[in-house]
């Protein structure tokens, strides 16, 4: 099984990456029905309404990286269990929790480490998406089912453009073309991690070049390093139809750890770096200093990171609309427990969108402002 508390392979003190974590998957709760009030043109920097006594929502599983979707009535969750991938499925989203886990894949060819498997769905087929490697070997694998939870063959490793190290990636789909997002470096040292996006022309083929469309160069994502951290991808779509990708900024050894935003402006080029504009701060995390102006730490976990929509079909074309919360999942260390991988469990909350965010920047090309939907995060 994966080893939480493995050293790092290069430069002592400086923790190389997360493990995957252990333990059975979990899921977000099932669907608020309180409705969320703020208006569409709720001005930014207005802070956001807390849940009065919101729940911890802290699951009884010591992990990290949760991947889930929908199908129907059924939740399906995708997690690492060290030498191999396994899949649950349940009803309801707390029945996850003890749902039987069955393994789809073993590492079988000596691949090393397998970290975050995401679980995605296209043309009906599910596709999971993992890392498998060791040291600078880390590199992306799929392997592909028509049933969630059986008949998957052998491994194929993405022929990503540039052939460098490669972790946390996952696909989508936007006004017909796919697309697959990752975290990575752009040499062959662990300098930064960036986010890369690239076309694919299957969901196992890539095709072209791949496209740098963040570096951690904010002073709020430098807090802890080297290396800086920009990981664990995740695609939807605001009210307006705009895509954003919401992802873990700072290192996940560090309670430091956190989300943030991507939001590709409207009729903007998915690979054209000026295009995207980035949340001015932490939209989900344990640090005030860190947190974008408006958004207030959370009360009960530290470090909150690599989180999952649960959208139908994992599609984001389901994304949600104005106004409900949705489930969503996330790992944390609780407040009050020392900060360290071992400590990490799943955790359930939600998330709505919130109106009318003005995201700035200076000293690039390109407008120095865009204003639309961004993310609220609930415990």
């Amino acid at each position: 099984m994966s080893d939480p508390t493995r050293k790092p392979l290069h430069m002592p003190r400086r923790p190389f990456r997360r493990s995957s974590g252990l333990g059975a998957l979990a899921l977000a709760g099932a669907l608020a029905a309180t409705l969320f009030l703020a208006p569409p043109d709720t001005a930014q920097g207005a802070p956001p309404a807390r849940e009065a006594a919101a729940p911890q929502g802290q699951t009884s599983l010591r992990a990290a990286d949760p991947s889930v979707l929908r199908v129907g009535s059924t939740y399906v969750g995708v997690q690492s269990t060290g030498g191999g991938i396994a899949v649950r499925q349940a009803s309801s989203t707390d029945g996850l929790a003890t749902a039987p886990a069955r393994q789809v894949w073993a590492d079988s060819r000596g691949r090393g480490e397998v970290w975050a498997p995401e679980i995605v769905m296209d043309g009906g087929r599910y596709y999971i998406y993992f890392t498998a490697g060791v040291g600078a070997a880390h590199r992306m694998f799929v392997i592909s089912s028509a049933s969630p939870d059986s008949g998957y063959g052998a491994e194929t490793q993405l022929a990503l453009p540039d052939d460098k190290w490669a972790i946390d990636g996952t696909l989508f789909t936007l006004e017909g073309q796919r697309w697959f997002v990752w975290s990575g470096w752009a040499g062959d040292t662990n300098v930064e991690q960036n986010l890369y996006i690239a076309r694919m022309s299957s969901p196992t083929q890539p095709t072209g070049a791949r496209y740098v469309i963040s570096q951690p160069r904010e002073s709020w994502e430098r807090v802890v390093g080297n290396p800086f951290i920009n990981e664990s991808p995740e695609a939807i779509k605001d009210p307006n139809g705009q895509l954003h990708i919401a992802y873990s900024a700072n290192g996940s050894w560090s309670e430091q750890y956190c989300l943030a935003d991507l939001r590709l402006r409207k009729g903007g080029d998915p690979t054209y770096v000026w295009d995207w504009y980035k949340s001015n701060g932490c939209l989900f995390g344990s640090n005030r200093s860190t947190m974008m102006a408006g958004w207030d730490p959370t009360l009960y976990v530290n470090g909150p990171g690599h989180h999952t929509f649960v959208l139908l079909h994992g599609d984001i074309d389901t994304s949600p609309p104005a106004g409900p919360k949705f489930p969503s999942m996330y790992h944390a260390v609780a407040k009050g427990t020392p900060y360290s991988w071992a400590n990490r469990h799943w955790y359930t909350g939600t998330f709505a969108w919130w109106g009318n965010t003005t995201y700035s920047r200076a000293n690039v090309p390109g407008p120095n402002t865009d204003t639309g939907w961004s993310l609220k995060f609930f415990e």
